[in-house]
């Protein structure tokens, strides 16, 4: 009986071990920014040099079936898209057509937070579950639009989509800080880029990768540990600790994406046009 129960224990780790997914990570370019904006309009007390904007999804792709978006980006009709001058706009599913993958594909939309940019396309993915954390969904469709509420970047029509998602019960809402929701994929919260925006950290199967989407707009903030300009986050000090912690979770290099700059497709290998792997 000594002997059998080091055996079984050994077991049950093995099998843990051979059941957990690897995952490929990838970063889709969907459309550039063609307005000049500099390191200083997205990063608090950063320097006038330029920077350039892409609009990106992330593609976590696992061996174990899961097409897992980050994010969904949003369609070229959106007015609040001019200011930014988007060029080069491909719609996103079809971003994702060189990876072999169709709208259809899409098992799982991880939602950073509900701003037009990156929800707007959620129903290009018929099939995707929707995961959101449950203070942001409510502060989205409720508080934000009263009179003390703040309902900057967001969008009607987007408030309605994901009410018609949640009727539909493909709305998954997670509640709180450091919630493993699928196999090897945890999100974390805490930076307030919106009322209760979160991260998503992948274990790879080799490392630990964090798509930071909006809760980091820019590398000169991470490298620099400046929050967002401009009203970017609610919280600054919130957003400074958000980036200290996602370096303890994800120390090796380059395992920080951040959600807007084009750095990012210089970095990595390029796939395709537009399309780089992370991991």
């Amino acid at each position: 009986m000594k002997l059998l129960l080091p055996i079984l224990l050994l077991l049950q780790c093995n099998a843990m071990f051979s059941q957990a997914p690897h995952y490929e990570v990838y970063a889709v370019r969907f459309a550039s920014s063609a307005y000049p904006f500099t390191i200083a309009d997205w990063a608090d007390k950063g320097p006038k040099d330029p920077v350039k904007i892409d609009f990106m999804v992330w593609l976590v792709k696992g061996d174990n079936g899961k097409n897992i978006l980050v994010d969904a980006g949003f369609l070229n009709d959106i007015p609040n898209a001019a200011e930014f001058k988007i060029v080069n706009y491909v719609r996103p599913d079809s971003a994702l057509l060189p990876l072999g993958l169709a709208a259809k594909d899409i098992t799982d939309i991880i939602v950073s937070h509900p701003h037009w940019d990156h929800i707007d396309g959620l129903n290009l993915f018929p099939n995707a579950k929707i995961w959101m954390q449950q203070d942001d969904y409510g502060y989205f469709v409720g508080q934000a639009w009263q009179k003390d509420g703040e309902p900057g970047g967001f969008v009607q029509r987007d408030v309605r989509m994901l009410l018609e998602l949640n009727l539909a019960g493909r709305l998954v809402l997670i509640k709180g800080d450091n919630q493993n929701i699928l196999p090897g994929i945890t999100v974390y919260t805490g930076s307030k880029h919106t009322y209760e925006s979160q991260y998503a950290l992948v274990e790879t199967g080799k490392r630990k990768v964090i798509l930071a989407s909006d809760n980091i707009w820019v590398y000169y903030s991470l490298e620099n540990l400046r929050p967002a300009a401009y009203g970017g986050t609610l919280d600054t000090t919130a957003y400074k600790n958000a980036m200290l912690r996602m370096k303890q979770l994800a120390p090796t290099k380059n395992a920080i994406i951040p959600g807007h700059d084009g750095k990012i497709f210089m970095l990595f290998p390029v796939i395709s046009p537009g399309v780089v792997r992370i991991d």
